[in-house]
């Protein structure tokens, strides 16, 4: 079987991996490389459902500005991305907001959340 390089985004050491299947292994893969126990796991996950947290914006009426920046409070599918980034330009919300507040609750059935990024007080 053919072994699969990547580099680790989990730390700031991007750490070279090298990650096969082994179907020996708990997991059904061994990873090489890591000089942590989140690179087996980075390395795993990888493989088998690759996640990203992401960031974006959408438009808020009555806010200071434009847009409210937000985020997942956690890693979604990465297949689902242009889906969620879709949803995203469609939403609009209301001033005022507060940091952390959930603006779209378990997007599309990931079972994370967006919320938002920053308070942001209303014009009025």
């Amino acid at each position: 079987m053919e072994a699969r390089e990547m580099i680790c985004i989990v730390c700031p050491m991007g750490c070279k991996l090298e990650v096969m299947r082994d179907k020996t292994s708990p997991t059904g893969y061994t990873v090489t490389g890591q000089k942590c126990s989140r690179g087996e796991s980075y390395g795993v996950t990888e493989m088998v459902n690759p996640t990203r947290a992401l960031t974006s914006t959408v438009k808020i009426k009555k806010g200071f500005l434009p847009r409210l920046p937000v985020r997942t409070n956690g890693a979604i599918p990465k297949g689902k991305i242009f889906q969620v980034m879709e949803l995203l330009n469609t939403v609009e919300v209301e001033a005022p907001v507060a940091a952390a507040q959930v603006i779209i609750k378990d997007v599309l059935e990931t079972g994370i959340d967006i919320i938002a990024s920053r308070s942001m007080d209303s014009l009025i």
